[in-house]
């Protein structure tokens, strides 16, 4: 059982991390564009560029899924690894509410 809980901790962990990696990376490519955007404000815009692939849409998690997630999360909350409001916060993310 120690196991699980061990992987499952991880796993939220690991995924808050990589949530938190992505906005920071978003939040400064806007940051150098706008500064890029301010620093050469009089030259002509650059050449149309080829349009980007379209994203991969990841697959919506079944509901199988879900549940598992939920039961792991609960599993969690009882052993003391995670506070209410921590549970509240995945619980949330993972119903999509």
């Amino acid at each position: 059982m120690g196991l699980l809980r061990g992987v499952a901790r991880t796993a939220v962990v690991a995924g808050t991390a990589t949530a938190v990696s992505n906005r920071v990376s978003r939040r400064q490519g806007g940051r150098w564009a706008q500064q890029e955007a301010a620093a050469q404000p009089a030259q002509a815009p650059p050449p149309a560029a080829a349009p980007a692939p379209a994203p991969q849409t990841p697959q919506a998690p079944s509901m199988d899924d879900k549940l598992a997630q939920l039961k792991d999360l609960g599993d969690l909350k009882e052993s003391g690894v995670l506070s209410e409001a921590e549970f509240a916060a995945q619980k949330q993310k993972i119903l999509g509410t």
